[in-house]
């Protein structure tokens, strides 16, 4: 059992009155360990912390603040295996997942690192005579990055890596259901020697010290991967103070195939889509809209591969899909199926409890694959966020684009197709910022990751990421003066 403590301003620190969240594991309900539950008045120390430290921070050069970011990720990378151990702990993925969560974190400050001597301005001609006009890529300040259950020390250092070489001063909380692996991360930002104040790390509940972070007019910007009701949440606490927010939500992802797919490819893209993480991933295969004349080979496909998911303990090197993350994920996913099926659509595969003696304990689910024949379906249009997946018969590709935009969400689509006219009628129609095209899920960090609709503002990764962190800085310099 292992109990972590808040990293502020320097120190590590329990929370000022002393109380803590209890993590459980997924797997068998066991404490994993325990971390503080801060409170407003944390929220205040924290966020004084990081502007005292702001100014210093900001007028280093960029490439010396990436310095501290590349000690972090060496530290992180050398500890990769104790991470990923605590990691599928807290949260019951497979250890091979974590340690994939651990890399892509890494890969994340390289990529801010890469950053550092790229950050650029522009200089334009003025109307005025001996002018001319700078815009300059400046910091905000405090930047408070809030990270989500599925992916919590990736989605944070998403943040904070290009957040600090930017010249930001961050503020992290990671979520209260998986926050062990991102707390122990102050352990790696002592080692590193960030100056006090730069890189702060807190836990606790949204409606305790989260509120304090987004409500206080100390904090300049807000980046959270969340719900969407979170995301609303966060919009109404952020009004008071204009605050700026950058916000990665909920989706609803189509996964559309046509007659002239590569069917092997494409039944492998929807499984590794829907499956990985157990279905707990934004940008995740959400429903499936299949061409008619290839409906019944694709999902004869589709289901024997699924059948082939190895389900296990999450430490065992051959687990492929371990528990959801909580008792109520859980029962919300037997809600929606049990809906679902009220509603029409037929169980084609699952749809049972799992048997044996490692499910008696644990927050489990099964793969389940349903068919509908009805895009109105409460399935076709909440998101699942587990191993359950509707599939729904199409006559055609304006057909599918129809229902795939039939959605609130507009964060990531798939298609599968040789037509080049079919992928350019469906890249210009699709209403999502992603669309993967002949590929399952997996976004590159050279590009630019968001979404439309309620599925968030803004976004990261990438140049367009980084804009996101720095504001613009406009001086009109003037020489036309006499000696």
């Amino acid at each position: 059992m292992v109990e972590m403590k808040m990293y502020i301003n320097g120190e590590f620190c329990s929370s000022s009155d002393g109380k803590k969240i209890e993590v459980i594991c997924p797997e068998d309900e066991h404490i994993v360990g325990y971390v503080p539950a801060g409170t407003s008045e944390d929220g205040k120390k924290v966020l004084e912390a990081a502007q005292a430290a702001s100014h210093a921070w900001m007028i280093l050069p960029p490439q010396t603040r990436a310095g501290y970011v590349k000690k972090l990720r060496d530290l992180l990378s050398a500890k990769k295996e104790e991470f990923a151990r605590l990691l599928s702990e807290e949260h019951g993925k497979p250890i091979s997942e974590s340690r994939g969560e651990i890399d892509a974190a890494a890969s994340m400050m390289d990529s801010a690192i890469a950053w550092a001597p790229r950050i650029k301005g522009d200089v334009l001609y003025s109307s005025q005579k001996n002018e001319q006009i700078l815009i300059q890529r400046v910091p905000y300040g405090v930047v408070v990055g809030i990270s989500a259950w599925n992916y919590p020390l990736c989605l944070a250092a998403r943040k904070f890596a290009i957040g600090l070489v930017c010249g930001n001063t961050m503020v992290i909380k990671p979520p209260s259901l998986t926050p062990m692996a991102t707390m122990k991360l102050g352990e790696l930002i002592h080692e590193a020697g960030f100056p006090k104040g730069v890189f702060n790390m807190v836990s606790g509940t949204g409606a305790t010290i989260g509120t304090e972070l987004v409500r206080n007019p100390i904090t300049k910007m807000v980046s959270l991967t969340g719900s969407g009701p979170a995301g609303q949440e966060l919009y109404h606490a952020a009004a008071e103070n204009i605050t700026v927010l950058r916000l990665e939500l909920g989706g609803k992802a189509p996964f559309i195939v046509m007659d002239d797919a590569d069917l092997e490819k494409a039944v492998e893209g929807a499984v590794s889509a829907r499956f990985n993480n157990c279905g707990q991933v934004c940008t995740c295969n959400d429903r499936m809209y299949i061409h008619e004349n290839i409906y019944e080979e694709f999902m004869e496909k589709f289901i024997d591969r699924v059948k082939k998911i190895k389900i296990g303990p999450s430490l065992a090197e051959d687990t492929q899909m371990g528990p959801k993350v909580s008792r109520e994920e859980v029962d919300k996913l037997w809600g929606m199926y049990h809906r679902a099926v009220e509603q029409g659509a037929k169980v084609l595969y699952g749809g049972r409890p799992l048997e044996g003696p490692l499910f008696e304990k644990g927050f489990w689910f099964p793969p389940t694959v349903l068919e509908v024949e009805d895009n109105c379906l409460d399935i076709m249009h909440q998101e699942t966020f587990g191993p359950m997946i509707a599939a729904m018969k199409v006559s055609g590709l304006e057909e599918a684009i129809t229902y795939a935009n039939d959605s609130v969400y507009g964060l990531s689509a798939y298609l599968y197709t040789r037509s080049h006219k079919t992928i350019m009628t469906a890249v210009r129609d699709l209403e999502f910022g992603e669309i993967y095209t002949n590929r399952s899920i997996g976004e590159e960090l050279n590009a630019f990751h968001n979404g439309f609709k309620t599925s968030g503002v803004g976004g990261e990764d990438g140049e367009h990421g980084m804009e996101g962190f720095m504001q613009k800085k406009t001086i009109y310099l003037n020489y036309d003066y006499k000696d």
